[in-house]
């Protein structure tokens, strides 16, 4: 069975963040990128324990972009991939991206796709549903577990007010959340051997994309918290009615 991980990079949660004057554009001057935590924590570290069972024969990784995201698709080599590709193409939306990435899958034969259920930066959370449609593969999102047994895969997945169990027949895309697997950090060996791992660059092809940024905003600065003697009930009932904002 061969295992396709998408990757996805992102910028640091500590990172600041600033945009363009006309606010339309990410400044990308000194932020330091991460693999997606969704990715990298529980899609790809459940591919890798399915082939460390015996399940899966490889482990290959995608991701979409420039030169520019080589470091992040490395790490995520050195956590144990056997290969990674590199469409080399801007990530503009989540459907330029499974556009992307359909057209390099679609003839390489894949029984199983994985990615984390949202990227944390622009948290869409629809590029892996795109993507199994473009594939022709059904799709369960939002899984927290996944076992695979002859040519099936059942798959836990959170609902409100409890789980829902599902099976499919492979081929599948399974988008991943937390409880899928424990998240790894790669050793020095892996580091090491990450270097010499092939990193397979595609030329992407053309894609209108279905979205565009229309403008940047900062959220509002947090205001002080006002605090109430425990005591004083009925002013803590006239601030619910005169101040207090619903969100």
């Amino acid at each position: 069975m061969k295992i396709l991980v998408c990757i996805s990079q992102v910028p640091d949660t500590t990172t600041k963040i600033a945009f363009s004057d006309d606010k339309k554009q990410f400044k990308t001057d000194g932020v330091t990128y991460i693999i997606n935590p969704y990715d990298e924590w529980y899609a790809l570290v459940r591919a890798l324990e399915l082939k460390e069972a015996g399940t899966a024969t490889a482990v290959n990784l995608v991701t979409v972009g420039t030169a520019a995201v080589e470091p992040v698709i490395r790490k995520a080599l050195a956590l144990g991939g056997d290969e990674a590709i590199r469409i080399n193409a801007d990530a503009t939306d989540p459907y330029a991206v499974a556009v992307q990435i359909a057209e390099y899958a679609k003839s390489e034969g894949y029984d199983l796709v994985l990615c984390g259920k949202e990227s944390i930066d622009y948290n869409n959370g629809v590029t892996g549903a795109m993507l199994a449609e473009l594939l022709d593969m059904d799709y369960i999102g939002f899984a927290a577990k996944l076992d695979i047994a002859d040519g099936k895969a059942t798959v836990t997945r959170e609902i409100e007010g409890g789980q829902e169990t599902d099976t499919a027949s492979l081929p599948l895309v399974i988008s991943c959340q937390k409880g899928m697997a424990e998240p790894r950090i790669p050793n020095m060996r892996g580091i090491m051997a990450a270097r010499t791992k092939p990193l397979k660059v595609v030329e992407g092809t053309t894609v209108q994309p279905l979205t565009e940024v229309a403008l940047y905003e900062m959220p509002p600065a947090k205001t002080g918290v006002k605090m109430i003697d425990p005591d004083n009930m009925d002013e803590l009932v006239n601030l619910l009615h005169t101040e207090a904002k619903v969100i």
